[in-house]
């Protein structure tokens, strides 16, 4: 969907970037390449040391790599006014009181005022949410992924800050598209839409988010859409013209246009706001649409019809939520025309109606052009998913501020799984050490306990200051190589420390984890009932990311095992070069070998250097 109805994309995404605080004269490519940057700069180019692959065993990469936050970087990824983040290391008083404020205050950015705001609910330790759902008639694609990735971690978030959240994410199953589908498959319009909705609902599962409190579909909702133009056509701001439309007026509503900035003169028609010379106004848009042969309806005051697209979610939000609530949220495409147009119907209908924070995820582009299935330049989740797991999708999702756009390339999944089995692989071996360990007869060291500390400090200070997820997981660095250090070095295996110091890092790990939908452990009733304190990690993830690798590399397990032998023997043999030729190759393909005391292990990689997408 175009963002401002028939403006160009390109004006669309500009007055759209204007009106959640990105920089206007940032174009998507640059800004993704902003957090590209910042990424990369955070975490390391993920190459390995000789001395890392013989000490860590293929876990631990070497000395500086996945490094500690470097501040400055960080704040690029930030979009809007200046933030505060927390340097590890020593700070200035004042910078650290900033901090602590910070951490403990939650801030927001409000597309409405084009601020960041501290964030205090209407009620006070209670949480009302609304965001737009899918229109259900395909399966979704990646946009949709960031939309939904970005609000669970609200979600989570909030819910971690103590809130009692009521979360309602609808179902649109009444669209122009989905009668379109249901033609074309000859299927009935409200089966089909169902049909999708549950396959949304496999896709959601698949990257962990949480299920909302409601998940209302319009279909469910005739009575109420109904109610609410009545009162809208009593109030003087709609009218029924003859054939049974129904079309709210623009004019009749001075502040249109105070969310998207737009005035008056710029609003005509455009997607989804019908072109009809019945209209008293280009920009009028419909609230009821009359039936057409053959097509599914509802009875109403103004004859057999269905809904308008913007009247379903003021309608449903109301219902679920009242006519006032704190956050409505969505994609930075539906700035305008939809949500503009629900904040007019919503005070039409009740003068009272207001939301406290509208927040807006950006877009996901590739080559600077908004993905999306009108332009064809889409990829559906369940795509990714045959190559990429879905944590590494996730985390790629995560690894930019929700506001900036990300710009999606098969490099840049590849750099996020990377990043996700060194993580899962570093407390895999954790958790496994810990099982086997006797109980800890010292303390946790003062070094680690301050590293914990100074993580999570820096973790909510970034997500507090509206959820710089980017900074969030940086802080994740200096703890892992710590780890890792404390596991697979002489020293670490000589710190008497080492048990308790591993067990406070993996239970804080976890915590924090579970905030980003990333929590790693899997309990079964057996493992618990011998010793619930010992969480294992689902080894499923580490194994599912390993045969992706192999499926993307074109190998089997069997081809991969043949060329370690073959490498074997060169190097059996002093064939240097040979040996060297195979291990590159493998690199090429996005393998690793890696070198120990146990033999050669593999691990995922990034592949080369290529920016190349990821081709259908």
């Amino acid at each position: 969907m175009s963002c401002v109805g028939a403006m160009s994309l390109r004006q669309g995404f500009a007055a759209t970037q204007r009106a959640v605080g990105f920089p206007a004269s940032s174009s998507p490519k640059a800004a993704s390449a902003l957090a590209a940057s910042a990424s990369s700069s955070l975490w390391g180019d993920g190459k390995w040391s000789g001395a890392a692959r013989a000490n860590f065993r293929g876990v631990c990469f070497a000395r500086g790599r996945y490094g500690a936050c470097r501040a400055n970087s960080a704040r690029e990824v930030s979009t809007g006014p200046s933030i505060v983040t927390q340097k590890q290391g020593a700070q200035e008083k004042g910078n650290k009181k900033k901090d602590e404020a910070l951490q403990s205050e939650l801030r927001l950015y409000n597309t409405m005022t084009r601020q960041k705001e501290i964030f205090r609910p209407i009620v006070p330790g209670k949480v009302s949410m609304y965001v737009c759902g899918v229109t259900s008639y395909d399966f979704s694609h990646i946009g949709h992924a960031r939309v939904y990735v970005a609000f669970d971690v609200l979600y989570r978030y909030l819910k971690n800050l103590g809130y009692d959240v009521t979360y309602v994410r609808n179902f649109t199953d009444i669209d122009d598209k989905i009668i379109n589908r249901a033609k074309e498959t000859g299927e009935d319009p409200i089966s089909l839409s169902a049909r999708f909705c549950d396959e949304f609902h496999v896709d959601m599962a698949a990257l962990r988010c949480l299920p909302p409190t409601l998940e209302p579909k319009v279909s469910g909702h005739i009575r109420q859409i109904v109610e609410m133009i009545k009162k809208i056509i009593e109030n003087g701001h709609a009218y029924a013209i003859e054939g049974g439309d129904v079309y709210f007026s623009v004019e009749s509503f001075p502040a249109y246009g105070q969310l998207s900035g737009r005035s008056q003169d710029e609003n005509r028609a455009g997607e989804r706001v019908t072109v009809d010379s019945r209209k008293r106004n280009a920009a009028d848009f419909a609230l009821w649409k009359s039936a057409k042969p053959g097509e599914i309806s509802w009875q109403s005051p103004w004859g057999p019809g269905r809904p308008g697209w913007h009247i379903e979610c003021s309608a449903m939000s109301a219902e679920h939520l009242g006519h006032s609530f704190d956050i409505h949220g969505g994609g930075l495409d539906l700035v305008f025309p939809h949500h503009e147009n629900e904040i007019a119907q919503s005070c039409a209908a009740c003068a009272d109606s207001s939301i406290r924070y509208w927040i807006h995820n950006g877009f996901v582009t590739i080559d600077a052009e908004k993905m999306s299935k009108s332009l064809g330049n889409f990829f559906t989740i369940r795509e990714v998913l045959e190559q990429f797991s879905p944590l590494a999708l996730r985390w790629f999702l995560i690894g930019t501020q929700y506001r900036s756009p990300v710009n999606y390339s098969k490099r840049q999944l590849e750099v996020a799984s990377d990043r996700i089995y060194y993580l899962y692989q570093t407390l895999a071996d954790c958790m496994q050490l810990l099982s086997e360990s006797s109980p800890d007869s010292q303390p946790a060291s003062k070094e680690v306990t301050e590293c914990v500390k100074g993580m999570k400090t820096a973790f909510f200070t970034a997500m507090s200051d509206d959820l710089l997820t980017p900074v969030a997981v940086a802080a994740f660095s200096e703890p892992l190589k710590l780890m890792n250090d404390l596991m697979h070095t002489k020293k670490g295996r000589k710190d008497k420390s080492r048990i308790a110091s591993l067990r406070l890092m993996v239970n804080e790990f976890q915590s924090l984890l579970e905030v980003l939908g990333l929590s790693v452990s899997s309990y079964d009733e057996e493992s618990c009932e011998e010793d619930p304190q010992y969480p294992q990690l689902d080894q499923q993830v580490l194994q599912d990311i390993k045969r992706l690798a192999l499926k993307r590399a074109g190998l089997t397990e069997e081809d991969l095992m043949a060329q370690v032998q073959e490498r074997a023997g060169a190097r059996a043999a002093k064939d240097w070069e040979r040996s060297d030729v195979i291990r590159q190759n493998l690199v090429a393909l996005g393998i690793n070998l890696m070198d120990g005391g146990d033999g050669t292990q593999w691990r995922p990689a990034a592949v080369g250097e290529d920016e190349s997408v990821l081709v259908k």
